[in-house]
């Protein structure tokens, strides 16, 4: 009896640990459990099951929880051993385990463990209600990641994701843990931001450059920078997170143009020197 009340008090304490470092992985919003009609969007259906899956995978910590605790007083006796060691009971907890995993799967871009598309929309469609509810600006940033077809073609794929996931690496450092990151796909990423003062912006931008710059060390082969592209969000004209992406979008390739044509003029007046 003492050698089993052993293993399962190990086997319980063996899957609090793993939840805690799973759960340090993940950032999923707040968002209530409601039910759908068949006009909802992917994006709120996606954002209301995860916030679901969080409630009912933390009842299900809470019991395992309670069953250690119990198991650690004098008061077990062997039908609480019995069904605490239930093949049923811990079948439950690994299922919960592996919904949670594909469910975070569905939503993380596997390189750089940001969001992806899908988990930056379902999550990005919430934020933008709770700002809309809450009078709050947000700013949107579209970032392209420059030269990293010249870095594939250079130095080989592996080195150009490299690149990636340490773009992701100070988009991190750069922004709050509120703010919202994701990779759209390619070299493509995008925040979605909330406005703490008439200079966030600045401020902003101004972290991201500086991370920039940490994360191209003394020995890189290639300094990295992104073309950036920023709307914002007013609560009081109510624009759609399609709209704002498309603003932030333009936004970026038009200072990418501008860039060029610097770059052009300047190099054209060195030649004829």
């Amino acid at each position: 009896m003492l050698e089993s009340q052993a293993n399962i008090t190990a086997q319980s304490g063996q899957f609090k640990a793993d939840f805690v470092a799973q759960r340090s992985r993940r950032r999923v919003l707040p968002i209530d459990r409601k039910s759908h009609s068949a006009e909802v969007g992917l994006e709120e259906i996606l954002s209301s099951a995860l916030q679901a899956s969080d409630a009912e995978f933390g009842q299900i910590v809470h019991e395992v929880d309670e069953i250690s605790k119990l198991l650690r007083t004098d008061r077990t006796d062997e039908k609480t051993i019995t069904v605490a060691a239930h093949p049923a009971v811990w079948s439950a907890v690994k299922q919960a385990l592996l919904d949670r995993e594909l469910r975070y799967l569905a939503v993380t871009d596997d390189l750089t463990c940001l969001f992806n598309r899908r988990g930056f929309f379902a999550a990005a469609t919430q934020q933008i209600k709770l700002a809309q509810r809450n009078a709050q600006n947000l700013l949107l940033l579209f970032c392209d990641l420059d030269n990293l077809k010249k870095i594939n073609d250079t130095y080989g794929h592996r080195e150009g994701d490299l690149a990636l996931v340490r773009t992701a690496d100070a988009l991190e450092k750069a922004f709050r843990g509120s703010d919202i990151i994701a990779r759209l796909g390619g070299d493509e990423f995008v925040v979605l931001a909330q406005v703490a003062s008439d200079h966030t912006q600045e401020v902003l931008l101004r972290r991201l450059e500086k991370n920039l710059k940490k994360s191209s060390t003394a020995g890189s082969r290639y300094e990295l920078s992104l073309s950036v592209g920023v709307a914002r969000y007013d609560p009081k004209r109510g624009v759609t997170l399609g709209e704002l992406l498309a603003q932030a979008d333009k936004s970026m390739y038009e200072k990418k143009r501008r860039a060029q044509e610097r770059f052009a003029s300047t190099l054209a007046r060195l030649n004829h020197m």
